[in-house]
């Protein structure tokens, strides 16, 4: 899953993009039990509940502020933590003390200053990055928007992998020797300053595109103000000479520097201390080994929630930018100037549960994905599929008339143990990063990422069930019943 980075705030209804129909077609005939609802969602409903006047003011102003104003400077401070010799909370709280409100405030912002180094360091980065955008692959398609517009995409995520790793690693001193493989650990705390001051006006960027030179008709303010729309997005597919700004900035940007980062701290941390540290080198591998499914899976991702719902602004847009780099890279970078401190059998226990996470999310994927496919004609655990023919309605785009058409939603394999169980396997990965960093030596820190996931997982699941049922109402009331667990079997 790319992430969503910051917090979610209330998007007015009428601004929403329309989730994807399964098929306009009903499945074939009885090829597993069926499990219908008392009826279809009406027209017309708002994924989202009305708010009271106090809830729109809080979810659209003053949180959407808050976030603009808190997530840069806390991605600085948690840079600059790991920049000390020893990268952990306490010894940040004694440099805080030491120096005082401002001297702290004045290193941090030393320490995060842009320099030339790090503005060449990304320009190459996503120079090579645009290249390879361009590389062949079969093309497919988002979900039908609510104006007609339907995205377009190259298929191309493995071969971006594949050929940024290599050029990577072919540019370093182990092929020409243009830099050091430790080159994003060294230049990280410019980097991350050049890339907040670029993400902010980028977004300004966005919101002055979207308002006067939109990509597509998925445009508008949401009627709440600059500010929130400076937050959320003007656009829901901008591009800018062709290139989709979500696909390049989510993508090809951030979800590279994470994957490339682990490679380059453990570089950086074997340059120190003259030994490879099996605790930050099984993070980086079992994170190259969860962004690799990520690339096989990347048209998925293009049809999430994350691409057809959410805007390109302050919010998807600097999240990306910025706050993954920071925050995602955040373990495996504390790993570096303080080793981790685990043996080889402890790191390869962690790192077992880790994998096991990351394949059980693929399972789970590729699960539904398949039942999908087939419009449920397929056995799932050796079992015929148990799952509701859900009935909805929706405006044909081309007539402007309202449709009924059907989903499929499926109640068996890993999808009859909770609803969004894909989601517990993606945290069992993210706290094997956390542990694999070494909490009995860097303390909670590592741990943030995992914290922040959790967070983030469980607010986006509660999202997906409002617009769920919005769009089936007794259908997936019917499904919630069949499936009484939303992220944790017996649990939650």
């Amino acid at each position: 899953r790319a992430p969503l980075a910051l917090p979610q705030a209330h998007m007015p209804p009428r601004q929403r993009a329309a989730k994807s129909p399964t098929r306009a077609a009903r499945p074939p005939a009885s090829p597993a039990p069926r499990v219908k609802g008392a009826a279809a969602a009406p027209a017309g409903v708002s994924w989202n509940a009305q708010q009271t006047p106090l809830g729109v003011a809080l979810n659209n102003y003053l949180a959407p502020l808050l976030t603009m104003l808190v997530t840069p400077y806390l991605a600085y401070v948690v840079t600059y933590i790991t920049s000390l010799p020893t990268p952990t909370i306490g010894a940040f709280l004694e440099r805080c003390a030491a120096r005082g409100v401002y001297g702290i405030h004045a290193d941090i912002l030393a320490e995060l200053s842009p320099t030339t180094e790090a503005a060449t360091l990304l320009l190459v980065f996503n120079f090579v990055a645009l290249l390879i955008y361009w590389w062949p692959g079969p093309t497919e398609h988002g979900p039908v928007t609510i104006h007609g517009h339907t995205p377009e995409y190259m298929d191309n995520g493995v071969a971006h992998q594949v050929l940024f790793t290599l050029s990577f690693l072919g540019g370093s001193e182990l092929g020409l020797g243009w830099y050091k493989l430790s080159v994003l650990f060294d230049h990280f705390g410019a980097t991350i300053g050049a890339l907040n001051v670029f993400g902010i006006v980028f977004c300004a960027f966005l919101y002055i595109k979207g308002r006067h030179f939109p990509s597509g008709p998925d445009n508008g303010t949401s009627g709440c103000g600059p500010m929130f729309d400076y937050y959320w997005g003007m656009e829901l597919y901008p591009r800018i000479y062709n290139v989709d700004v979500k696909k390049f900035v989510n993508c090809r940007f951030s979800m590279t520097f994470w994957m490339l980062a682990g490679i380059s701290f453990c570089a950086a941390s074997r340059e120190l201390h003259g030994r490879v540290d099996p605790g930050l080198l099984l993070c980086a591998v079992s994170q190259f080994l969860y962004l690799s499914k990520f690339y096989v899976w990347e048209i998925g991702y293009m049809r999430s929630i994350d691409i057809i719902v959410d805007r390109a602004g302050f919010y998807e847009t600097w999240g990306c930018i910025v706050w993954v780099p920071a925050v995602y890279t955040l373990h495996t970078r504390t790993a570096v100037l303080l080793p981790s401190g685990l043996s080889w059998p402890a790191a390869l226990a962690i790192f077992g549960v880790g994998l096991l996470g990351v394949g059980l999310n693929f399972w789970a994927d590729d699960q539904r994905q398949r039942f999908r496919a087939v419009k449920g004609d397929c056995l799932i655990w050796g079992k015929k599929p148990v799952y509701i023919e859900a009935a909805y309605s929706t405006v044909n785009p081309a007539t402007g008339r309202m449709e009924q058409r059907t989903s499929l939603l499926l109640a068996s394999g890993w999808w009859g143990t909770a609803r969004h169980n894909q989601y517990l396997f993606e945290l069992m990965a993210a706290y094997s990063w956390g542990l694999l960093a070494g909490v009995h030596t860097h303390g909670v820190l590592p741990l943030l990422y995992p914290v922040f996931l959790t967070i983030l997982l469980v607010h986006r699941a509660h999202r997906d069930e409002q617009k769920c049922l919005a769009k089936y109402g007794a259908y997936y009331e019917k499904y919630m019943a069949m499936v009484p667990y939303k992220i944790v079997p017996f649990l939650y």
